[in-house]
């Protein structure tokens, strides 16, 4: 299946393994994805994460955390925020904090792809992806 809007594919990938409680999830690699991974990854969201397979089939394989005996996702919420559609922009001081801090915002900026903590300390702005918490 073909996705044209793959940060959206990924998001709800991510819910939909978070929901069954998998320990891992598939999602097709792209330079975007990977760069999402790797700060969910940083952030703590995700345990870890691997490029498997060659060509045009290379897959993310995405290692979901849980906590607790009943094994309650660290992952909430996924929401996107900026689409195909309708593209969300935000300036240095306008860059959101999510849940008053507890949450991150992936943000695409000219230095890369970083959570808003970062763009704020680096004083850029740019496209905001998507809101975790």
């Amino acid at each position: 299946m073909a996705a044209n809007d793959t940060i959206s594919d990924m998001l709800t990938r991510i819910r939909n393994a978070c929901l069954v409680r998998h320990q891992t999830t598939n999602i097709p690699s792209t330079k975007m994805t990977r760069s999402i991974a790797q700060v969910l990854k940083e952030e703590g969201f995700i345990a870890d994460f691997e490029e498997t397979g060659e060509g045009i089939k290379k897959l993310l394989v995405l290692s979901l955390k849980y906590k607790g005996k009943n094994r309650q996702p660290i992952i909430r919420t996924l929401k996107r925020v900026s689409r195909p559609g309708l593209r969300v922009y935000k300036n240095r001081k306008e860059l959101p904090k999510v849940m008053g801090g507890i949450g991150i915002a992936i943000i695409s900026t000219s230095s890369g792809i970083m959570t808003d903590r970062e763009a704020r300390r680096q004083g850029v702005g740019g496209e905001v992806l998507c809101y975790i918490w």
